[in-house]
């Protein structure tokens, strides 16, 4: 493909040194300019500019500068060989560690930190801005190999749109784009801020809400003015910390007229490898000590997975002599499998641009809390004269030609198949479009219990598209054991999506292990985790029938807040009464009843602030982690009622809060509570999860087996804490190995009446609660083994002397995280 420039230069290439090792953080400079840019890790430099050079000069502090020669335009592929000794006097150079004292660069720093606060949005009581947003997919790296490669067979006419990456030099072909324009609203003296999202337009997939919301998720919002910056679940140390001066060396550059404004240059670099650390310059205004520009390029060595390069510049605009407010954000990141030079991956891209900034004007607190409907039809259907007046960055033409592109591509039947086979990964469903259906989840086809033997499942629910209404789904199962056929129906339907009112109902006949979490629930068609584990430690024989049945009302009058009230009617029996006994004594008759009947009347309320969710449909997904929980559950044990058996009343409380701790990691707490009233048989006693598999999940105890403590009154709390490599990226022989330190610590206190271990006096297993002491456990572990795999060292703390106890658990666990 023929590329034309004018008055434009490209230089791409590594810089080694005599013995070929690379030189990360060399100075590479377009000759007799301030262009430039640092070497990443692996010494591979890229340097672009609209104007034409020379030549380039490439510099570190104990090497020879050398001035290189630029025969053309565009060269790629230059190897720089430094050779130690001096440098040359007229050249700046930097590099190597950068000392504390008397360095300009960190005076400014310092005056940048007592300024901070008196900067941008935080000068004005009330603030208004328009806020345009395009998020872009593209893949990296196309090359004649990819172009011909029997994947794309049929499809050729997609690298008409290839594209050259002004950051990396590598070739990018545009697959996805959105575009969204809102009016943002804020207000200081109460911090509340309001966003309208006015139009918003992408390129067609069915599924565009997950992908816009997962790289929003990504990319949320953050202050470079922060000690800390939030990416992939990461904090960042900040070029601008107050602990930027023990992370980075900094180096006063430059200095020249920005915009009118006198500014410094300030270039700086990580002091360690393998630390979630950038590299970059900013420049900063000389009078107010407010940024004017800055980028912030992720070290390759970062401990962060399946992302090859982090790229982020902001620009600010002067008000006047004293304001600067941004201007423009820009993010791009490559995701890829390999973190080497040439591999293949996906930018995500997202630019916000802002303007029309205007301060001052006060708007009543209902103003800010009325809500906003971002799924109104007409935001979606936005005419291009709204687009031309209202996109405050112009598409490139290779963006514009995305929406025709993948107008045409969808048309494709071997795409059609690609895009399926993607879908089924990802959702675990097969789709029946013709159908309005969908099979699965295919990852529950299997399973394996003591009770049932192999499992066999099948499944599927109604689907007309990811935001209906209403929605029912089913499952029949058999086990090859008991030989017995089980299932679960269920259905919700939403009446108003103003307030998310919602009727729900089901029935499930199925076997559980339901002595696995502490706080109930009441979703007809959950199923435990352990209820199905193929491998366990010891028997996975404490096995219940259970035949539910439930009613469930529920609203949502404030977003995150949920209320939910309703009916469930249980029958519990063992499903291997010889080994494991559910019965208990008639109080009146002093019978022995081998089967447990319960009608309930049930309430519940859940908090959730911070929580995002995608679409407005019956079912929602979330899209963040990061977000506390509050849950407090009612329960009201009604006898008589289609035979109920007990009169009762439980009350449970769950708090999670994770917490993103700066540079030391992330901190989960969960603490339950929770009390029964009134004497219950075992089958509705709150029972202190074990955990027999040999995977590691959180909020049980992997040192307890099933049913080993039973409780009516319980306490307990759990932590766990990922350092995130902070420690082992300091060991020279780990630090390459990338690997986190995971803590856990957790405990449980409890007790059980005396008339409740009477009722359940047939049962023939021991009954006994944590009363004498508080149990607890605590763990080791090492994350991110291979990208994928983490295992955990856990030791019981006490109750040694109990039968059987296990002092020592080894778990492991399986996932994709950044």
């Amino acid at each position: 493909m023929p590329i034309i420039l004018f008055g434009q230069t490209k230089v791409g290439g590594v810089v080694v040194d005599a013995s070929g090792e690379p030189i990360a953080f060399a100075n590479v400079l377009f000759k007799n300019s301030s262009e430039g840019t640092i070497t990443n890790d692996n010494g591979v430099f890229y340097l672009e500019s609209d104007k034409t050079y020379q030549g380039i000069v490439v510099s570190f502090v104990g090497f020879t500068t050398q001035e290189i020669p630029l025969q053309k335009r565009v060269t790629y592929d230059l190897r720089v060989v430094l050779e130690e000794g001096e440098e040359l006097q007229e050249v700046i150079v930097y590099g190597g560690k950068q000392s504390k004292r008397n360095n300009p660069a960190i005076d400014i720093l310092r005056k940048i930190w007592a300024r901070k606060r008196q900067n941008g949005l935080n000068m004005y009581n009330q603030y208004a801005y328009n806020k345009y947003e395009k998020v872009e997919f593209d893949l990296n790296t196309i090359d004649s190999s990819m172009m011909k490669s029997k994947l794309f067979k049929g499809m050729e006419f997609i690298f008409s749109q290839v594209d050259t990456s002004n950051i990396t030099g590598k070739t990018y072909l545009p697959i996805f784009i959105n575009e969204s324009f809102s009016k943002v609203y804020g207000d200081n003296t109460f911090s509340k801020v309001k966003e309208d999202l006015i139009g918003n337009k992408n390129s067609g997939f069915e599924n565009n809400q997950y992908i816009i919301s997962f790289v929003q998720d990504l990319y949320s919002d953050y202050n470079i003015y922060d000690n800390y910056l939030r990416f992939f679940d990461k904090s960042f140390v900040s070029p601008l910390s107050r602990t930027g001066i023990d992370t980075y060396n900094y180096v006063l550059n430059d200095s020249a007229f920005v915009d009118n404004k006198w500014c410094y240059n300030i270039i700086y670099y990580p002091r360690r490898k393998n630390e979630l650390t950038f590299k970059g310059d900013f420049w900063v205004n000389d009078s107010t000590f407010a940024i004017k520009k800055i980028n912030l390029q992720v070290t390759r060595s970062a401990n962060i997975n399946w992302v090859k390069d982090i790229y982020i510049e902001q620009e600010f605009d002067v008000l006047n002599d004293s304001v600067f407010l941004l201007k423009r954000d820009y993010m791009m990141s490559d995701f890829s499998l390999s973190k080497k030079e040439k591999a293949r991956g996906v930018y995500g891209k997202r630019t916000t641009v802002f303007n029309n900034y205007d301060f001052n004007k006060e708007r009543p607190r209902a103003f800010y809390e009325e809500k906003v409907d971002p799924f109104n039809p007409i935001i979606y259907q936005q005419t291009d004269v709204f687009w031309a007046e209202n996109r405050l960055e112009k598409l490139s033409k290779d963006e514009i030609g995305i929406y025709k592109m993948l107008d045409t591509l969808k048309t494709v039947p071997k795409f059609k198949r690609l895009y399926s086979l993607g879908s089924i990964l990802a959702s675990g469903y097969i789709e029946f479009p013709s159908y309005k259906m969908d099979y699965g989840p295919i990852y529950s086809t299997f399973g394996m219990n003591d009770a049932e033997g192999l499992r066999l499942r099948t499944g599927g629910r109604t689907y007309f598209g990811q935001n209906d209404p209403w929605r029912l789904e089913g499952y029949l199962a058999y086990g090859f054991k008991d030989n017995k056929f089980k299932y679960g129906i269920s259905g919700k339907w939403m009446l108003n999506r103003n307030n998310r009112f919602i009727i729900s109902g089901g029935n499930r006949r199925d076997v559980e292990q339901i002595g696995v979490s502490l706080t109930a629930t009441n979703d007809v068609l959950g199923r435990s985790y352990a209820s199905s584990a193929v491998f366990t430690t010891g028997t996975n024989n404490k096995l219940t029938n259970i035949n539910l049945t439930t009613a469930t009302v529920e609203l949502e009058p404030v977003k995150n807040l949920n209320f939910r009230t309703g009916g469930t009617y249980r029958t519990l029996r063992s499903a291997l009464p010889e080994v494991f006994s559910l019965s208990y004594l008639d109080p009146e008759s002093g019978e022995v009843i081998d089967e447990t009947r319960q009608f309930d009347l049930t309430m519940a309320l859940e908090y959730t602030p911070g929580r995002k969710t995608i679409g407005y449909g019956v079912e929602r997904m979330d899209v963040n982690d990061d977000y506390a929980r509050l849950h407090v559950y009612y329960t009201f044990g009604i006898k008589d009622i289609l035979e109920s058996q007990f009169d009762y009343k439980k009350i449970q409380l769950l708090y999670r809060q994770p917490l993103q701790l700066g540079g030391v990691g992330r901190l989960v707490t969960t603490i339950e509570a929770g009390k029964t009233f009134g004497d219950v048989p075992l089958g509705l006693l709150s029972v202190i999860p074990g955990n027999q598999t040999y995977f590691s999940i959180y909020n049980t105890f992997p040192n307890l087996d099933f049913y080993e403590f039973v409780t009516d009154t319980y306490s307990s709390v759990h932590f766990e804490h990922n350092f995130n490599g902070r420690f082992l990226s300091r060991i020279p022989l780990l630090r390459k190995l990338n690997w986190r330190e995971i803590v856990g610590l957790r405990g449980v206190w409890g007790q059980l009446s005396d008339s409740n271990v009477a009722l359940s006096s047939p049962s023939n297993i021991p009954l006994v609660a944590p009363s004498d002491r508080i149990y607890y456990e605590y763990s080791l572990g090492i994350g991110n083994i291979f990208k994928v795999f983490r295992i955990d060292v856990n030791f019981r703390g006490n109750y040694l002397e109990m039968p059987d106890a296990r002092r020592v658990s080894v778990t492991g666990a399986f996932g994709f995280h950044f």
